[in-house]
């Protein structure tokens, strides 16, 4: 992807690479469809991931993941602020979505 790609294109990008979940990031996993359907720690995989970093207001960052579990044959995207505006997550949550 271009250096200057908005968060909204990439999402558009992931969307036409099958990536069509919407995820909301739980304490313990993952969860889509109005929480019915939860993906722990060990059942994902984030095959990419995207920083946005706002020039001036600290609410713009974010990071975008792209993830897939093989065990629910499913792929998704997760929108996160980073930060001080990051949600309370386990250890194990937390280990999975660190950006190296």
């Amino acid at each position: 992807m271009a250096a200057n790609v908005t968060l909204s294109g990439a999402l558009n990008d992931l969307r036409t690479e099958g990536y069509s979940e919407d995820f909301n990031l739980r304490q313990n996993c993952l969860e889509c469809r109005d929480g019915q359907f939860k993906v722990f720690a060990d059942e994902f995989k984030i095959d990419k991931f995207f920083r946005f970093e706002g020039p001036s207001d600290p609410s713009d960052q974010a990071i975008l993941y792209a993830i897939s579990s093989d065990k629910h044959q499913i792929k998704g995207v997760l929108v996160n602020a980073y930060g001080i505006y990051s949600e309370p997550v386990t250890d194990e949550m937390l280990q999975k979505l660190e950006v190296r």
